[in-house]
């Protein structure tokens, strides 16, 4: 009986998708309704900006997410194997850190 209790809530989390993604979607509400609002950059602007001078780098783009917390879009890149990521200040798209570069 144990075991079969164990079991379940292990597997609680996978039977219900939108536990572990509720707060990414969050976070996407928060960056569309910031847009709307004029307060965020689009991030097709932030990628339009950084996207062409990381390639120029040797750096393929692999993706972003935005921290509402922080009011940072996260971009990430691959080179060589080895993961960088650059954060942009959602407001004025500024780069304001770097990491694995």
């Amino acid at each position: 009986m144990k075991a079969l209790i164990f079991t379940a809530l292990l597997l609680a989390p996978l039977a219900d998708p939108g536990v572990q993604a509720r707060g990414r979607r969050g976070d996407q509400d928060e960056a569309y309704q910031g847009r709307r609002a004029g307060s965020l950059r689009a991030l097709r602007d932030i990628e339009g900006g950084l996207v062409p001078e990381m390639k120029r780098r040797g750096a393929d783009y692999i993706g972003a997410e935005y921290d509402g917390g922080m009011g940072r879009y996260r971009l990430k890149f691959m080179r060589d194997g080895s993961v960088i990521w650059v954060d942009v200040d959602g407001r004025t798209g500024a780069v304001v850190g770097r990491a694995g570069d």
